[in-house]
């Protein structure tokens, strides 16, 4: 249970008469606010109790987290019950599980996230041999549609944050705009074509273990290059990535970069560690204060003070604390793009670790 919850157990969820016509059902959800505005499974007790297999023998009354804003209690039968509502095999449960516990973790900061008028998404990545497994997709197409693990396991947590965590559009969701990665946003790291770690073995954890990375994620830019030279394609990622009207610049925030194999292999051939492109693209994204609209560097300064001192109109703003917090995967097909992912800029990945099933819910 997540150190934020103050019980160990509540009450079951509480059964409904519901109509049989599924078109019916859907309309119901509608009403009721409890669908992402796409069809649902209707979550009949057979169908959660098949979804409950997948839980590895945890108590359907056990509470994985309090989430944010309502703080209610996420039960493992409460976050079945969306994983069937999304779609998910019972398989999913345990990186479901695992992705509920971290978005709870205080310096993910899911209050601020949920309640904010930013666009942020919670953005999941998968690793380990579980990503292969249950048939996550890191490769061709990995943020868009056509994988069944990626949209169902993106599209139940997002449920769960709204069912759950309360986040309703326009109650205490206040997103001014919003991003599609609310529906479902979520991928498998290619570690197969990483030069270097992956990332949860980058997190301190064992190559052979299987793990969920939370993000909050405000989006996604496309960066197409075709150079082979990798200080040249370093040079163009850093200018994509500055932009004065940054929750980043003004926090210190921890952006993300989603390489291509092939621009992965040609900053590796280039003689670039992880480590060392974290630290060119941290140098390189450093930007003048000025750059700032009067009002956003007031922030920044309020925000950064303690952080880096005397902040003037002529100070560089690294755009995260130090070239460590820039998040980095290898992900995707082949072709000469990459992915900036800007991020919600006080808030930090939690990584948390799972236990693959099969489609019966025995542990594989």
């Amino acid at each position: 249970m997540n150190s934020n919850a103050t019980a160990s157990k509540v009450l079951p969820a509480v059964l409904l008469d519901a109509p049989d016509d599924l078109d019916e059902i859907n309309r119901l959800y509608r009403a009721k606010r409890w669908s992402d505005g796409l069809p649902i499974v209707p979550p009949t007790p057979a169908r959660v109790e098949r979804m409950l297999e997948g839980a590895d023998g945890r108590d359907r009354n056990d509470i994985v987290a309090l989430l944010a804003p309502a703080f209610n209690a996420a039960t493992v039968e409460r976050i079945a019950i969306n994983a069937v509502m999304a779609g998910c095999d019972a398989s999913l449960v345990p990186p479901l599980l695992a992705a509920v516990e971290a978005i709870a973790v205080p310096e993910f900061n899911l209050q601020a996230l949920q309640a904010t008028t930013n666009s942020v998404a919670v953005w999941i990545v998968v690793n380990g041999p579980a990503a292969a497994a249950l048939e996550f997709n890191g490769t061709f197409n990995c943020l868009g549609e056509g994988a069944w693990a990626n949209a169902t396991l993106g599209r139940a947590l997002r449920l769960v944050l709204r069912n759950v965590g309360g986040a309703l559009p326009g109650d205490l969701d206040r997103a001014t705009h919003g991003q599609p990665g609310k529906y479902t946003f979520c991928c498998a790291e290619n570690e197969a074509a990483n030069p270097w770690q992956p990332l949860h073995v980058e997190r301190n954890l064992a190559r052979e273990q299987s793990a969920v990375t939370v993000i909050g994620a405000e989006g996604t830019m496309n960066m197409n290059s075709h150079s082979k030279d990798a200080d040249e394609l370093l040079r163009v990622f850093a200018e994509t990535i500055v932009h004065p009207p940054s929750n980043e610049y003004t926090h210190g925030g921890e952006p993300w970069i989603i390489l291509g194999p092939e621009h992965a292999e040609i900053l590796d051939r280039g003689g670039y560690s992880k480590a060392d492109v974290k630290q060119a693209l941290w140098e390189a994204t450093k930007m003048h204060g000025r750059r700032m609209a009067k009002r956003d560097f007031a922030r920044a300064v309020q925000s950064r003070e303690a952080e880096l001192g005397d902040i003037g109109p002529d100070t560089l703003l690294p755009i995260a604390r130090r070239a460590g917090d820039i998040g980095l995967i290898v992900a995707g097909g082949p072709g000469t793009h990459s992915v900036y992912v800007p991020c919600f800029g006080n808030s930090r990945a939690v990584t948390r670790t799972f236990v693959a099933v099969d489609a019966s819910g025995r542990a594989s």
